[in-house]
């Protein structure tokens, strides 16, 4: 959107208040995001009488789920715009820009193919870009509204993938972090040879590329062939984000999910055989409908036997639309809420154990940015994703850059991030 708007003569800024048009993409996949969506949007509507603001347009998730509530209780709305309709943005803001008082309402198919060679503008920093392989999802977990507001799961072709990654390249960025709401079901419906491991294969053959990171993988699609690719592709980060919500086999059958907690055990000890040094990360809900006590031990020593590097918690949110909405024993908040305290506590010990594990060793960083004056710079590891992981605090003489890779001595450790003194650039 940010690149159709630049390309239709707009000028893109950072200051709200100086802005004719303000664009809210907007997310609901839970109560916490559909709340913070709606702040969002009531917080900017004021810069239509404090600031230049003469076009509010919502799009995204919510405002493909709840057209006509933000329309009918959100007047300052002059557009609301659909996850597909998202190539309409520019012609959308000329349109309220030029015809006083108009409201525009636009949304298609819901199953519409990803529109290729549209102009893109860099929202991350220069060095790392997030690419979308695909749109949409076929899963039919129980609790998620994500393919009633996103369609069925389309793969981009593999040709464009790899052009739009190069023009990246070419400008800069050396890691590229794949994404979609199914990453591993790359290519299955491209009847071709196309998959997630012919993609990563060809994506490495981009000189300028160091890193290749891998989110949201379904563990049910991730194959040997999958495996033996990251473990013997240099490029490819030994990191792999792997949502698997719970351990149960009572709670996971009602939430839809493909695999049980043999299969997830058996997955992740693959993993781990074939890549010693994969960092895993996952997500889990508790408080879902229907949660015993058992199955809530189970999923508590699950994380202990298991031992994620990265782990996140959401408490179940009970969404209209869903199957598990209408499910009876809907968990009180207060048991939820504990539930997840008790989880969190676990991985903090975990992770501090783990995390301290790495005192002493040579680690491969990756610099984002400096401390005011200190001379100490903030950076990552293969084992963190930029904005949800951890970082990397480098105590150096030497001035370092943003987007520099650099090998670093760990020589201490929180829950959380690491403490290094800089060794060298990294060859």
């Amino acid at each position: 959107m940010l690149g159709l708007l630049a390309k239709e003569g707009f000028y893109l800024t950072g200051e709200e208040h100086k802005a004719d048009v303000l664009v809210v993409n907007t997310c609901c996949f839970i109560e916490d995001a559909k709340k913070e969506s709606i702040e969002q949007i009531l917080d900017v509507a004021r810069f239509k009488q404090e600031g230049k603001c003469k076009a509010l347009i919502v799009t995204g998730c919510m405002a493909q789920r709840y057209k006509e509530e933000i329309l009918n209780e959100m007047p300052e709305v002059d557009a609301v715009v659909g996850t597909t309709s998202y190539d309409k943005i520019a012609s959308i803001a000329n349109k309220i820009l030029s015809e006083k008082g108009v409201k525009v309402v636009d949304f298609e198919h819901i199953d519409k193919q990803h529109l290729e060679n549209l102009p893109r503008i860099l929202t991350t920093a220069g060095y790392f870009a997030y690419v979308k392989i695909a749109e949409g999802c076929d899963n039919k977990c129980t609790y998620c509204i994500i393919p009633q507001l996103r369609g069925r799961f389309r793969s981009r072709k593999q040709a464009q993938i790899i052009k739009e990654i190069y023009t990246l390249a070419i400008n800069g960025v050396t890691e590229v972090i794949l994404i979609a709401q199914d990453t591993t079901k790359y290519g299955y419906d491209l009847n071709s040879s196309h998959n997630l491991v012919t993609l990563i294969r060809e994506i490495s053959k981009i000189n300028q590329i160091e890193w290749i990171r891998i989110m949201y993988c379904y563990p049910e699609n991730i194959t040997d062939e999958l495996i033996n690719e990251m473990a013997n592709n240099n490029k490819v980060c030994k990191y792999l984000d792997m949502p698997i919500q719970h351990s149960s086999d009572n709670i996971l059958k009602q939430m839809a999910r493909r695999s049980r907690n043999h299969e997830l055990r058996n997955t992740i000890g693959k993993l781990r055989s074939a890549m010693p040094d994969i960092v895993l990360r996952t997500s889990l809900i508790v408080g879902f409908p229907n949660e015993t006590e058992e199955d809530f031990n189970n999923l508590c020593n699950f994380v202990e036997d298991i031992k994620f590097d990265r782990l996140g918690v959401f408490s179940y949110s009970q969404e209209e639309g869903t199957v598990a909405a209408e499910f009876e024993n809907q968990i009180d908040e207060d048991v939820k809420f504990k539930r997840k305290e008790v989880i969190m506590n676990l991985q903090q010990n975990i992770s501090y154990d783990l995390m301290h594990q790495k005192i002493g060793k040579i680690m491969k960083v990756l610099i984002e940015g400096k401390i005011s004056n200190e001379d100490v710079y903030v950076g990552r590891t293969y084992q963190d994703a930029p904005e949800i992981d951890s970082q990397v605090f480098v105590h150096s003489e030497e001035e370092l850059l943003s987007g520099d890779y650099v090998e670093v001595k760990i020589t201490s450790a929180n829950e959380y991030d690491l403490v290094g003194e800089f060794y060298q650039y990294s060859k």
